[in-house]
This record gives C-alpha cells, sequence and structure tokens, in this order.
C-alpha cells in the first residue's frame, strides 16, 4: 500500500472527498432562517391557492 499524503475521507472510488476545512468565504446562513422562509413560502402559496380557487 503506497504512503499517501492526502487526508481525508474518500467517497464513490476518489471522486469525491470529503475534507475537514471550514470554508471562509461561504455565506453562513442560521438553518433558523432557512425554515422560517420555508415556512413563509409555504403559507403564501397556500394563501394565494385559496384566494385563486
Amino acid at each position: 500500500m503506497p504512503d499517501s499524503k492526502r487526508s481525508g475521507f474518500s467517497s464513490a472510488a476518489g471522486l469525491i472527498q470529503y475534507y475537514d476545512m471550514e470554508e471562509t468565504k461561504a455565506l453562513k446562513v442560521s438553518p433558523y432562517l432557512v425554515l422560517g422562509l420555508g415556512l413563509a413560502a409555504g403559507v403564501f402559496v397556500e394563501i394565494l391557492n385559496w384566494r385563486l380557487v
């Protein structure tokens, strides 16, 4: 088995690699914000559906 300097978990025959590094440039969104926006969108669609029927 050859020595490998790479670290991280490999999946899908090495096509995807997961590392324990956090992206510093990524947009950070709270999970509560995502749930709230999803709930608000669902209520909005239901109100539109109720009004148009």
